[in-house]
């Protein structure tokens, strides 16, 4: 499966009041790895970006001042999700604006026409209810590190959010063992997690018992059996039974 995990900065909230994107970023994987393909693009806005998304990315109108306007990249930005499925932190956000800005280019086509989507938002919202989980929060909790993002960036966030993505769907899960019952008050405990990481992320040597090994063990069930007068299981799932001996 081809995935397209996607990030975008804008010059406000709501596209409504005519705010529009000024960056895109976009990491391609295929078969949940990353291909190495991208696609990132700063955008020439209609209007000026407010101070408050300024704070956030750090993207000025001055520095967007000679960008191509969104009509001049939609064809390629296009060209590259077609057919992919977009994973998004917070789907809504992102595929309303895109959305907003091929109504206002007059292309007819909208984001669920081309492409399927998963919102990692969401995923991480039933996965960890009652928790904070925001980029930087699921970061903390499956232990990625961006400390190298001070500001938020539309490649930058996509690509982070791929790691996250493949935690979130397979490849750790986290078992909050903090018997104190308590909270920070933000709802996102990281203490006593255990995590589990994908078996394929590391060659890791497999060690058998040797037969050594294995007859102390076996002694040591049957001790047990002794002790608990005959109520040892693990002693009799290991012994094999006389019809299956009787069979073979």
């Amino acid at each position: 499966m081809r995935q397209i995990v996607l990030d975008t900065e804008t010059t406000g909230i709501d596209p409504k009041d005519g705010h529009n994107i000024i960056e895109i970023g976009c990491v391609e994987m295929v078969g949940r790895k990353l291909t190495g393909a991208t696609y990132h693009q700063y955008v020439k806005p209609d209007r000026e970006v407010d101070a408050e998304a300024i704070s956030v990315h750090g993207i000025t109108n001055e520095f967007l001042a000679d960008k191509p306007k969104f009509r001049e990249v939609m064809q390629e930005f296009l060209d590259f999700i077609r057919g992919a499925e977009l994973v998004i932190h917070n789907a809504a956000f992102d595929v309303g604006f895109i959305d907003t800005e091929l109504a206002r280019n007059g292309i007819k086509e909208r984001v669920h026409d081309i492409c399927t989507v998963v919102d990692t938002l969401a995923v991480a919202r039933k996965k960890h209810p009652g928790q904070k989980n925001n980029l930087d929060a699921l970061c903390r909790r499956y232990g990625i590190d961006n400390s190298h993002r001070e500001l938020h960036g539309a490649l930058l966030d996509s690509e982070i959010l791929a790691d996250v993505y493949l935690m979130l769907t397979g490849g750790q899960t986290a078992l909050m063992l903090d018997s104190r019952g308590g909270s920070d008050g933000d709802g996102d405990q990281e203490a006593g997690e255990i995590r589990r990481i994908a078996a394929d992320r590391y060659n890791l040597a497999v060690l058998p018992a040797s037969d050594e090994e294995l007859a102390e063990h076996q002694a040591f069930l049957k001790m047990l059996d002794r002790k608990s007068g005959g109520e040892c299981v693990w002693l009799k799932q290991s012994e094999p039974q006389d019809e299956e001996l009787a069979v073979h």
